[in-house]
């Protein structure tokens, strides 16, 4: 791993991109929200900031991860990945034809480009008529050469720093600048703000921030997390704003 300005394998870095199709120029990712609007692929409930990735963990395409080792921070390349590196060259074998009486049991209505899922496996709607339905179990970019815009715009130091990064990927819609981490003798503390007590399957994210943890940081024996639940008071008229009450748990994992 790497202290100066260019990035090594295992380093913790943040990066943004703009995914293209080669062919058509066409954008299918990034991390810019304008850019995502642009291109019509913006969705409500992503969160567009620079993304997190461990250098060599398969976290991105092959094609890319290879591409990173050596990248000067703050420098922006253009990376093309053929597909045998990015999602695999399409096979024919892939596509089928099923019975439109199939579709319709299930009601769905199927039409070209429609996702569906077809005995537990993800397909795309290639075409319809004549009683059959023609179905692609390749992945939508299978076959594509693609092209990353990437600028690495910081590499991650301390334990601090990569331990919060951690908790904000399994989090990222609450800033990590409200996570409180400590780091000493073999123990890793995180003070969880209010706001994340409502987390969707709070109790499985936790599980996999410990397990990213011990993952990264073998030395670490034991992580706890203190969540604190703060009691809300009426202010009425006329009285000081009161000191807030907490009450405190902890949960440990070893």
């Amino acid at each position: 791993m790497s202290e100066t300005n260019i990035v090594g394998k295992g380093d913790f870095i943040l990066m943004d991109y703009i995914a293209k199709i080669k062919e058509t120029n066409t954008i299918f990712d990034t991390t810019f929200v304008e850019e995502a609007k642009k291109a019509g692929i913006f969705k409500e409930n992503n969160v567009y900031e620079p993304m997190l990735v461990v250098v060599g963990e398969g976290w991105v395409l092959k094609g890319l991860d290879e591409k990173l080792v050596g990248l000067e921070a703050g420098k922006k390349i253009t990376v093309e990945i053929p597909p045998e590196k990015a999602f695999g060259p399409r096979d024919p074998s892939k596509i089928k034809s099923i019975p439109l009486r199939k579709f319709q049991q299930q009601k769905i209505t199927p039409y070209p480009g429609l996702e569906v899922e077809v005995d537990g496996k993800l397909a795309v709607v290639r075409s319809v008529g004549a009683g059959r339905v023609q179905v692609d179990f390749n992945p939508p970019l299978a076959g594509r050469t693609l092209i990353y815009e990437v600028e690495v715009k910081q590499i991650l130091q301390t334990p601090i720093e990569k331990i919060k990064a951690l908790i904000h990927r399994r989090i990222p819609t609450i800033s990590l600048e409200k996570f409180e981490v400590e780091f000493l003798n073999k123990k890793v503390t995180i003070k969880m703000p209010e706001e994340s007590l409502s987390f969707d399957r709070l109790q499985l994210v936790k599980r996999g921030i410990v397990s990213d943890i011990q993952k990264f940081f073998p030395d670490v024996d034991e992580v706890v997390f203190v969540d604190r639940y703060v009691r809300k008071k009426e202010v009425k008229a006329g009285e000081a704003e009161p000191k807030p009450e907490q009450a405190v748990s902890q949960s440990k994992d070893k």
